[in-house]
């Protein structure tokens, strides 16, 4: 049987902007893609997508799933057919996330030493006080190049009228940029002539910008810095892409009892003896990354890291302290801080947040429970959060009562109908949804934003949760050339 009648099985949501249908005809940026499947049989389809299967199984490409309350590694599910961005709408996603990046630097600058955005009330004291994120012992410590975000994974959402918006900043351990690249490495191994032939731009260029900019972070001026990749460890759900990377880049992969600090210094330990770390790549969080400094019992990290990072002796990427700039109770504040800093109109917009410490947008809140998606501030990872319309009336219940209880834990947003794309199932082509995280690396020369991303699709019918923690895939992501 042809592919011929996939088309035939596509039906999409008439309120939902879809990425490769438009007026019952195809986008022209998917025409050669559509022209190539319908060429195939089903049967090659359905080889195609069991080798990317078995790719991805012989891989080892994994992630961990928390929430039945036990670490359940899976292969990540993974869609065969690309999502395509054109070089017009590239073009405005990389100025509006530049643009936003520049802000959150300064605004991450200001906060941890003038505060000239909280005495000019532009954005509220209480907000960053109350903020678990907020570190102190960041005050008044200078970084390199005044640069606090290194490597920023921003989360894109694409409404019904086609418009763009940042759902959320990811700027303290953002992940899954080794599913991008590893979803890129598959495609090509299932297609192989389909991206020249469509112009795809490349993203294998992200170990190498990601370790040229490292480097350029050392704080001894010598030809080959130490630099490692500091990880929690085998049982962390990103260990797969601690891994990739490090390998990638050619650097250390490094638990926290391979380091140890000695006279304000960080030395890894070695069979050649103790050598000393210039630039640290981490992956464990701030609570956990000195003992002396922050949660006494981590076993993750190196006591003593912190002095040696206010010494100036160690450079540390993603900065310390990262999190209060993308608690999502102040996200709704960075269009303010892009006029504050910048004096530009945001090019990206936010999702319409409520604060549920206000007591009028608390109630608005509850009023309109069903059309609204409530998260915690600082959860990640699709936990903690409630979906109004899927959600039972014993469920909204007791979410209203936590929301009481600690309001300033909480924002809402409408439910937005995320854009759909096309998914190979069950040798159909359906219409599932989808967003983008885009990766940005700062470095002293700018931002550098690799054109792609990862696209997180929700498996489930009708499902907007595309997280892979609460059952999503990703598929690769293709930005066309000029």
């Amino acid at each position: 049987m042809q592919a011929t009648e996939l088309l035939k099985t596509y039906f999409v949501d008439t309120n939902t902007w879809d990425e490769m249908y438009m007026d019952a005809s195809v986008r022209e940026q998917y025409q050669r893609v559509v022209a190539f499947m319908q060429q195939l049989s089903l049967e090659e389809l359905n080889k195609k997508e069991e080798l990317a299967k078995r790719l991805f199984m012989s891989q080892g490409i994994t992630f961990t799933v928390y929430s039945s309350g036990e670490g359940i590694e899976k292969i990540f599910p993974f869609d065969i057919i690309p999502r395509i961005i054109t070089s017009a709408e590239w073009e405005h996603i990389e100025k509006g996330i530049k643009q936003r990046l520049k802000a959150l630097n300064l605004f991450l600058k200001d906060v941890y030493h003038n505060q000239f955005i909280l005495k000019d009330g532009v954005v509220p004291i209480d907000m960053i006080y109350s903020c678990p994120h907020y570190l102190r012992e960041m005050y008044n410590l200078s970084v390199p190049y005044d640069l606090y975000v290194h490597i920023a994974g921003i989360d894109l959402i694409r409404n019904n009228d086609g418009s763009f918006y940042i759902l959320e900043d990811n700027l303290r351990t953002p992940s899954g940029v080794s599913y991008m690249l590893e979803n890129r490495e598959i495609t090509k191994r299932i297609f192989p002539d389909l991206l020249p032939q469509n112009n795809v731009r490349s993203v294998i260029e992200y170990p190498n910008i990601l370790h040229r900019n490292l480097v350029s972070f050392s704080p001894r001026q010598i030809a080959n810095p130490t630099i490692v990749l500091l990880t929690p460890g085998i049982y962390n759900s990103a260990y797969f892409e601690h891994t990739t990377l490090a390998r990638l880049m050619g650097v250390e992969l490094v638990e926290g009892r391979d380091l140890v600090v000695d006279n304000h210094r960080v030395y890894m330990k070695t069979t050649y003896g103790l050598q000393q770390v210039d630039v640290i790549y981490r992956r464990v969080d701030d609570e956990f990354l000195d003992p002396l400094a922050f949660n006494p019992n981590s076993v993750l990290g190196v006591s003593g890291i912190m002095n040696a990072y206010r010494k100036g002796n160690v450079a540390i990427v993603n900065a310390v302290g990262n999190g209060v700039a993308d608690d999502k109770a102040i996200y709704c504040y960075v269009p303010d801080m892009i006029k504050y800093y910048l004096n530009e109109e945001p090019i990206l917009k936010n999702v319409p947040t409520y604060h549920l410490d206000n007591r009028d947008q608390r109630q608005f809140v509850f009023d309109n429970i069903t059309n609204m998606v409530v998260k915690k501030t600082n959860e990640s990872g699709g936990y903690g959060m409630l979906m109004g319309n899927n959600a039972s009336e014993e469920e909204i219940t007791n979410y209203c009562a936590a929301i009481n209880k600690d309001p300033r834990q909480f924002i809402a947003q409408p439910i937005i109908s995320l854009s759909s794309a096309p998914c190979y199932m069950q040798g159909k082509l359906q219409p599932r949804r989808v967003d983008l995280r885009p990766y940005a690396l700062c470095g002293p020369d700018g931002i550098e934003i690799v054109p792609g991303g990862l696209t997180r699709v929700a498996l489930r019918e009708g499902s907007l949760v595309v997280n892979s923690s609460q059952g999503g895939g990703s598929k690769d992501t293709w930005v066309l050339a000029g």
